[in-house]
């Protein structure tokens, strides 16, 4: 059973069982979340096409970690003036494991 959810801007494909680091959302560890955006459901080679969600479909997940990701660094050099501008930012995520997909 495959399924594809939207979060935090973003849609991932999603199955039981996987682990997926998606956009930071609220919650502590081994607190169960669920996502009614479920834009396709696919089961038993019968694929339901939502519009724009598919009626009744949710996902349930389980909460493993809230972390950063790696450091990515902006730097900005302006030629003649010497001017430069050094950035860092550390990306917040969530990590979840797919519980069950509810159709």
């Amino acid at each position: 059973m495959i399924a594809i959810i939207k979060t935090g801007g973003k849609q991932y494909k999603v199955e039981p069982g996987q682990k997926i680091k998606i956009e930071k959302i609220k919650g502590i560890p081994g607190e169960e979340v669920s996502f009614k955006d479920v834009l396709l459901v696919e089961k038993n080679n019968k694929t339901e096409i939502g519009n724009p969600n598919v009626k009744g479909a949710q996902v349930s997940a389980k909460i493993l970690a809230q972390g950063k990701a790696k450091k990515v660094i902006a730097f900005k050099y302006m030629d003649k003036t010497r001017r430069k501008t050094k950035k860092g930012f550390r990306q917040p995520f969530t990590e979840i494991e797919i519980v069950k997909i509810d159709l």
